[in-house]
């Protein structure tokens, strides 16, 4: 019987651990895809960010050429008139990897004179983590060059560790948890 108990918990402990993992990936978008952030590949990156979805917890990749380009997080007045003077935040390893930190909108653009007037430059709408997805019955758009205007600045945090748990899974914790239980109490 305490074989029976020990692969009970092993078990429990290996659901458990699996629901952590497939809950808490949160996902990294390579800006501008393959071609990165660049001023020479006339990257729409207003396109590019409204076909996608970004949640609290995501992370962006900046990768560029640091001898030729540069990351600054900025204000949304700052965004819009391309001013680089006062940067919330700036990033020039080639390689920046920006956690998204808080359901809000971010914005950047490349620290190059006249790279962010050349379209440099991209604003991120980052949407809650929905412990439900099927809840959204549409996808939450990113921001547009339309819709630049609603938001308070902020600054994204350092990484953030989220679950979302499904019903389903809950479902069957709890039912595994009463099998556990059930099964000690006949010990006793």
């Amino acid at each position: 019987m305490a074989m029976a108990k020990s692969a009970v918990i092993f078990l429990f402990l290996v659901m458990m651990g699996l629901c952590v993992v497939s809950n808490s990936m949160a996902l990294v978008y390579k800006v501008g895809d393959n071609e990165g952030w660049s001023s020479l590949g006339h990257v729409d990156y207003a396109k590019w960010a409204s076909t996608k979805n970004f949640h609290v917890g995501d992370a962006l990749l900046f990768e560029y050429n640091q001898m030729y380009h540069s990351v600054l997080q900025v204000s949304h007045q700052d965004f819009l008139s391309c001013n680089t003077t006062s940067p919330i935040a700036v990033y020039f390893s080639g390689e920046d990897l920006i956690t998204l930190g808080s359901a809000d909108n971010f914005y950047y653009l490349c620290g190059v004179p006249g790279h962010c007037q050349a379209g440099q430059k991209v604003g991120i709408k980052v949407t809650p983590i929905s412990p439900f997805p099927s809840a959204s019955l549409s996808p939450t758009p990113s921001v547009s060059p339309s819709s630049y205007g609603s938001s308070p600045e902020s600054t994204s945090t350092g990484p953030v560790l989220h679950f979302n748990i499904k019903p389903w899974m809950l479902v069957s914790i709890l039912a595994f948890n009463s099998c556990l239980w059930s099964s000690f109490s006949k010990e006793v």
